[in-house]
């Protein structure tokens, strides 16, 4: 026996549309999640400044001090000493170097003197002290 129906063509087609889905919901979770891993994991207490600028992304190293007096470059935890000899050596590769100090804000005064007299003897020109704004 026939059936006097029409017969029904197979549609071939992979539906897209969950994995659009998927992806959206994946790049929403790394644009909230980057920025977290970027930011660093050290604990500084800025001082205020109602007059702060945030700076271009240019070649640029990052140096903090805690209110313990741990100096960190770049987030790895180093001595003056060290500091001072890779710091020169990143200068001379990159004379336009830029130094942002982030200092807490109850680092002692000789402390931070002693920072800044090692960037003025390697004659870092570029330096800046990061603060948070009011």
């Amino acid at each position: 026996m026939r059936s006097s129906g029409r017969r029904q063509k197979l549609i071939a087609e992979i539906n897209i549309t969950p994995f659009t889905d998927v992806i959206l919901v994946l790049l929403i979770i790394f644009m909230i999640t980057t920025p977290l891993i970027l930011q660093s994991n050290i604990r500084v207490n800025l001082p205020s400044s109602s007059t702060g600028q945030p700076l271009e992304q240019t070649r640029q190293i990052s140096v903090m001090m805690t209110n313990e007096g741990v100096i960190y470059l770049d987030n790895k935890p180093t001595s003056k000493k060290i500091l001072k000899t890779e710091v020169a050596r990143l200068h001379q590769a990159n004379p336009e170097l830029e130094v942002i100090l982030f200092s807490d804000k109850m680092v002692r005064f000789k402390d931070l003197v002693a920072l800044l007299d090692i960037f003025n003897e390697l004659g870092i020109k570029n330096l800046n002290i990061a603060t948070k704004t009011e």
